[in-house]
């Protein structure tokens, strides 16, 4: 079966076809998509990150005050509420943003740089990460989002650089308190060079001495540089000293640009893009053209991007990536827009997110620092397949309640040129209407991307 160029596009390169959206015709109406999305505002702004950490910082005084009131209790039941909505909304960007490209491309860095909602603390702050800290930065040069990165609440949070204090500082000399290397291990490991970087031990003590003064304003809630927690003294990173002098945050910033550009993380992130978009075990070849033009750019992603769609590799081997269990949930709301109708209440809103959990993708819960697997076989389990089966039934459900609504059209609408004859035969010969939806949505072509 040949499957058309714009049915990839929507389906390798975004979260599906849609009944009220044309899909892109080609790569050029991809990247064409990419630069009306990132000046387009998103559909709904979610609360900042300073102002959720005042409010929650308001509750938790009341809190002290007046002891766990029933006004409290209520506060904390409307935070959570708004984080609900925040999340739910950001479900909603992925599937109705106007480009689904962006959109994905969003969701690829928001992994590679992972952070998890661990706590309620953290819950509370999740869903103010991406559009602060990663979607500003997509349309950049990689070294802008890596030091934007390292400034984020959030990751400082998640990573304990709180914790990290120089042991040669004045603060660590009057307190006895020593670094902590979580930082700098995932810089190297997972964020640059690669768990098979050329870095060793030495090299993550450096710069974990280096990182030393990043820190957040517990006041304001944003990023601070504090030197008198920083080591003092030169660090060495893979060769290169930094600093020397009175402690000074663009030294981190200069460490942090020579990983940016370094050709192994050219290496491992042309690699990683490649997987995420084509196939497991990508074309090496594919894998070398993002590499050298990701050198030849300094990591200008927008000619990164542009690299992985003009590559004939990414148009191969269609369907050779299983979605993962966000990417699907997405893929149903494209196909459905069922959020629009059940997405209206509270319980609808917590229908869908706990969809994601029983998926076991949560939002903002991945469970390490090295994000989500890619792998078929993280995903592709008897219980996986369980969970995609019962969310498909009930989203069959769900549109089984539009009578006019007819499996058949909707499985050529949601599958397009993918459809093979004996899905077709299955949706229309299932014994229920919603029954034919669900075989629709559990099929392998609307699975596989």
């Amino acid at each position: 079966m040949a499957v058309s160029r714009s049915t990839i596009a929507a389906i390798r390169f975004g979260y599906g076809l849609s009944a009220d959206a044309a899909p892109p015709a080609d790569g050029a109406a991809l990247l064409d998509g990419l630069s009306a999305a990132a000046t387009t505002p998103l559909l709904a702004e979610p609360t900042p990150l300073r102002s959720r950490l005042r409010r929650l910082r308001e509750v938790n005084q009341q809190k002290k005050r007046e002891g766990d009131t029933e006004e409290v209790k209520a506060a904390r039941r409307q935070m959570m509420r708004d984080t609900r909505q925040d999340l739910f909304d950001h479900l909603v960007q992925r599937a109705e943003g106007p480009s689904a490209f962006f959109e994905r491309i969003c969701a690829f860095w928001s992994d590679h740089f992972t952070v998890s909602a661990r706590g309620p603390l953290q819950r509370h702050l999740a869903p103010a990460y991406e559009p602060e800290t990663i979607r500003p930065n997509v349309m950049g040069r990689f070294e802008d989002m890596l030091i934007a990165v390292t400034r984020s609440p959030m990751m400082l949070r998640y990573l304990d650089q709180g914790l990290s204090i120089g042991p040669g500082s004045r603060v660590g000399k009057r307190r006895g308190r020593g670094l902590n290397e979580n930082f700098a291990r995932e810089l190297l490991e997972l964020h640059t060079l690669g768990v098979d970087g050329p870095y060793t031990q030495d090299d993550v003590r450096q710069l974990a001495e280096l990182l030393t003064g990043f820190s957040i304003d517990r006041r304001k809630g944003g990023f601070v540089y504090r030197p008198n927690i920083a080591e003092p003294g030169p660090e060495t990173v893979l060769g290169r000293s930094y600093g020397g002098g009175r402690p000074r945050v663009d030294q981190v910033d200069r460490a942090l640009t020579d990983l940016a550009h370094h050709p192994v993380t050219a290496r491992h992130l042309a690699r990683k893009l490649a997987v995420h978009f084509t196939a497991d075990n990508p074309d090496p070849k594919l894998i070398a053209h993002l590499e050298r033009v990701w050198t030849d750019t300094g990591g200008d992603l927008p000619q990164v991007y542009a690299a992985l769609v003009e590559h004939p590799a990414s148009w191969a081997t269609f369907g050779a990536k299983v979605k993962k269990p966000a990417e699907f949930v997405v893929s149903v709301l494209c196909a459905t827009r069922l959020h629009r109708a059940i997405g209206r209440t509270n319980k609808g809103r917590h229908d869908i997110l706990t969809a994601l959990r029983e998926l076991n993708q949560p939002l903002f819960a991945a469970p390490g620092p090295d994000g989500w697997p890619e792998a078929a076989e993280a995903w592709i389990t008897p219980q996986g397949l369980a969970a995609r089966l019962a969310f498909a039934s009930t989203v069959g459900h769900q549109l089984a309640r539009d009578r006019t609504a007819d499996p058949r059209d909707f499985a050529r609408m949601a599958l397009g040129d993918t459809l093979r004859d004996d899905t077709a035969f299955a949706v229309g010969a299932a014994p229920d209407r919603w029954e034919g939806f669900a075989l629709a949505l559990a099929s392998p072509e609307f699975n596989r991307r």
